[in-house]
C-alpha cells in the first residue's frame, strides 16, 4: 500500500490490515497486489490514458493480465505468489462519494479496494450481467463493509 497523495488524510495501517483481509477472504493470501492512492490530478491522467475519459474516478484496476473469465473466489490462487496487479484509489474523489452515500471515509476507501481487487481477479461489472455486483455484495457482508 502506497499513499502518494497528501491532500485527504489516510490511516494506512487499518486498509492494509483489510487488505490482507480481503485476500484472505477471497483465497489469494499469497497474491501480490499493489493498492496506490493518487491525487484526484493524476486520477484523472490515469483515466484519461486508460480509459480515454476525462475528469478523476475513484478506483482504477490494472490487472497484471487479462482474463477471459474471473479468478473463482475462495479458489483463486490457492494462497500462490502471483501477481495480480495494482489499484489506484483517489481518497479525495473516494471522500465526495463517502459524503453522498453517507458513509465515513474508511469505509468507502475499504469499499473501493474490495472493488478493485475483484477487477484484478478478471471480474468486470460492465460486462458480466451482475455477476460481479453479486460477489462484491456477498464479500462485504463477510467482510463487515456496509
Amino acid at each position: 500500500m502506497i499513499n502518494r497523495q497528501k491532500r485527504v488524510r489516510v490511516a494506512v495501517a487499518p486498509l492494509e490490515q483489510f487488505l490482507r483481509k480481503v485476500k484472505r477472504e477471497i483465497g489469494i493470501a499469497g497474491a501480490e497486489v499493489t493498492v496506490c492512492l493518487v491525487s484526484d490530478a493524476h486520477m484523472a491522467q490515469l483515466n484519461e490514458a486508460y480509459r480515454g475519459k476525462s475528469g478523476s474516478t475513484d478506483v482504477l484496476s490494472f490487472p497484471a493480465e487479462n482474463r477471459k473469465k474471473p479468478m473463482a473466489i475462495r479458489r483463486a490462487a490457492r494462497g500462490a505468489n502471483v501477481a495480480l496487479g495494482d489499484v489506484a484509489i483517489a481518497p479525495e474523489t473516494a471522500r465526495r462519494y463517502a459524503r453522498r452515500n453517507g458513509r465515513a471515509l474508511g469505509t468507502e476507501l475499504r469499499v473501493l479496494m474490495l472493488h478493485g481487487v475483484l477487477h484484478l481477479m478478471g471480474y468486470d461489472h460492465e460486462t458480466d450481467r451482475g455477476e460481479m455486483d453479486r460477489a462484491e455484495q456477498r464479500l462485504r457482508r463477510r467482510l463487515g463493509v456496509a
